[in-house]
């Protein structure tokens, strides 16, 4: 398999692509206290301390990542500068930091996680050897700025609380809303971030970094998309989640118990930062300017998906953040800086109240394997 063309003039990366706005550290520090409350109050109704955000995981596989061979010098950039083969840590989860029935339909993350890549590290990270990257399954974020993000989440955290029948009959009313927007060509993000995804396969998304991260010398955005055509029949596909609350996880489970699966990761470089901005993550970056080119394929063998003993490392042990990596991927703009924060304090929380070690493995953790 060869690579496709890269995109033309791709735009160098520079410090002055980024602008941080006067009160960003407050807007960031507020938007982790909001999260921390949602993580307390989680952890006092059940015990057990979770994610502030993606608390429920549908599948966690190990894969294989292969870098190609031959990529153009803009793509061939950090972990992509070289052919390899990497193993790799795939959680499928959806986005509340509450544990809901399926039946809540929510967008969808993956958290990917490559070990034992070289290079220089992001601050933080320079003893690890992994490289982490954080999708979801829409090509833009919820929002522009971190602090636009926090207005929409704090009416969310006051629902953490609420009764799961009145979060379940919400979303079903929301979905029936979205699929109106649909048919009039539209798509309302509001609406599926509330409650009004579709209730699909999870392994037939294809999922978006979002955010902008750096990629060596210039800018990008990835993506993964299924590659396998068993993988690629389950798009769009609906899940019967009657009487099923871990419907999702079980048809995840179901399926790679029978098949293996491929996804292709690709880079969308930036061309244009007028077009392209770094700093608004709810811009949806031109893919006729600029197309999603392969620059590798994660391969994951048929195995179980889900077991006591994977949870035990994935719940508990391991935590994803795009601030655990290379410094040729740089978590970009004003959405990815606020991670940062918020997502090691969430990571120190289950650490400190599960009495359980969250850190980056080195190799493949025994109950994945």
């Amino acid at each position: 398999m060869r690579p496709d063309t890269a995109s033309p003039s791709p735009v160098p990366f520079h410090a002055a692509v980024e602008h941080s706005e006067p009160d960003e550290p407050e807007v960031i520090e507020e938007l982790d206290e909001t999260l921390a409350k949602i993580r307390e109050k989680t952890f006092d109704n059940s015990g057990h301390a979770r994610r502030s955000v993606h608390a429920k995981a549908h599948g966690v596989l190990h894969a294989r990542l292969t870098v190609l061979p031959g990529l153009p010098e803009a793509l061939a950039q950090g972990l992509f500068a070289q052919p390899g083969s990497y193993d790799a840590i795939m959680r499928f989860s959806t986005n509340p930091g509450d544990v809901l029935d399926d039946k809540v339909s929510l967008p969808r993350g993956l958290g990917l996680k490559i070990l034992g890549v070289p290079g220089a590290r992001l601050p933080g990270s320079e003893g690890d050897s992994t490289q982490n990257f954080v999708f979801a399954d829409s090509p833009v974020f919820a929002a522009p700025t971190a602090k636009k993000f926090l207005g929409n989440l704090k009416p969310l955290a006051a629902t953490t609380d609420v009764a799961e029948g009145a979060k379940k009959a919400l979303s079903a009313t929301l979905q029936v809303a979205e699929r109106v927007v649909e048919a009039f060509g539209g798509q309302s993000g509001k609406l599926i971030s509330l409650g009004g995804h579709a209730p699909t396969h999870v392994l037939g998304a294809t999922f978006f970094t979002g955010a902008a991260l750096r990629h060596g010398g210039y800018i990008a955005k990835l993506s993964l998309a299924p590659a396998s055509a068993a993988l690629q029949a389950l798009a769009g596909q609906k899940v019967d989640l009657d009487d099923r609350p871990n419907g999702l996880r079980e048809e995840v489970v179901r399926f790679m118990a029978a098949h293996g699966a491929e996804w292709d990761l690709r880079v969308q470089l930036c061309t244009d930062l007028e077009k392209m901005p770094v700093e608004d993550a709810s811009v949806e970056w031109p893919q006729d300017e600029s197309p999603y080119v392969t620059v590798a394929r994660l391969v994951a063998p048929p195995q179980a998906a889900w077991s006591e003993a994977i949870a035990a490392v994935s719940e508990d042990g391991l935590f994803f953040s795009p601030w655990r990596g290379l410094a040729a991927h740089q978590p970009l703009g004003n959405v990815m800086r606020a991670r940062k924060l918020a997502y090691e304090r969430s990571a120190q929380f289950r650490a400190e109240r599960n009495g359980t070690a969250v850190r980056e493995p080195s190799e493949l953790p025994a109950g994945l394997r």
